[in-house]
């Protein structure tokens, strides 16, 4: 006899039932707590704006920064959180997707909200924004570890331990001279296992891989590609740190890249304009549809 098999229900079911039937706001955060911040972002769509604002005013603001980092479009959601719990969001987010964030605000909103914000925080948004969205500063996040190349290992063990409880990116520690122009990196399995009173300078790779921040994405990419680091730096034109892509940052620019050439493949000139009207698309698509069905008989009669 065949035995049936049961299927779990999937977590944007699950989630939406805890927080419909919780007895209170500490039951539902209980729960909540088993499930991944990916599946809880997700299952937004499914919640009525009731039912959000229980996990707005349920939920602190480090939880919501993120859930909401994975949103795929914040922009539906944050105009139903109040205004200072909105900048306390931020102001827990990494630098990098407060700057993906800010730009889905509208503008009469910022104006109140960025006084609001933190000195470093407004600093980092700033940084970030001011480099144009082809360039690879655009995509870059502050969240890392840098010390001063003058430390010895203990003082260095203890300028992580202050800067870890901010920035949990520390499995590559980036060095600086007096000057905060880039000196190295030292893995953090090394820097552990040194002796208390050793330098860092014999821990230090200072051949390790960099980028300009000023550099266009699609000519860094490749380069990027080739490491399996975890945090590449990003430097300005002085050589000094202002961040470091990730690895997942990477992720989502090879993604980025990749969807551009299948749009562009199908004869769109982006990826978003799979999001036009049919009329739309046809007239741009059409032209080179054709160039490419003269050129696809050209070849088929050859061979």
């Amino acid at each position: 006899m065949r035995k049936e098999i049961l299927k779990e229900p999937i977590s944007t079911e699950k989630i939406p039932a805890i927080i419909r039937q919780s007895p209170s706001v500490e039951a539902m955060q209980e729960q909540l707590r088993d499930y991944h911040d990916h599946d809880i972002a997700q299952s937004f769509e499914h919640l009525s704006r009731a039912e959000r604002n229980l996990l707005y005013t349920g939920l602190d603001a480090q939880s919501l920064a993120d859930i909401i980092s994975y949103m795929d479009n914040p922009a539906d959601y944050i105009g139903e959180i109040v205004i200072d719990k909105l900048a306390d969001v931020i102001n827990e987010m990494d630098a990098d997707d407060a700057a993906d964030l800010w730009e889905d605000i509208d503008e009469s909103v910022q104006v109140k909200l960025f006084p609001m914000l933190k000195p470093e925080t407004r600093r980092n948004i700033r940084l970030i924004n001011s480099y144009d969205e082809d360039e690879i500063g655009s995509r870059m996040t502050t969240n890392c570890i840098i010390i001063r190349e003058d430390l010895n290992v203990k003082q260095a063990m203890s300028s992580l331990i202050d800067q870890a409880a901010k920035n949990d990116n520390i499995s590559t520690i980036f060095v600086v001279n007096a000057q905060q122009k880039f000196y190295g990196a030292i893995d953090l399995k090394n820097l552990i296992i040194a002796r208390r009173d050793e330098t860092l300078e014999d821990l230090t790779v200072t051949s390790y891989p960099y980028v300009y921040a000023e550099e266009p994405i699609n000519e860094c990419i490749e380069e990027l590609k080739d490491y399996s680091e975890d945090s590449i730096p990003v430097l300005d034109n002085d050589n000094r740190l202002l961040g470091v892509i990730t690895s997942s940052n990477i992720i989502d620019l090879v993604d980025d890249e990749m969807g551009e050439d299948y749009a562009m493949l199908a004869g769109l000139t982006a990826e978003e304009d799979l999001k036009e009207p049919l009329k739309e698309s046809m007239k741009k698509r059409m032209p080179w549809l054709i160039v490419l069905l003269g050129l696809g008989m050209v070849v088929s009669s050859v061979v």
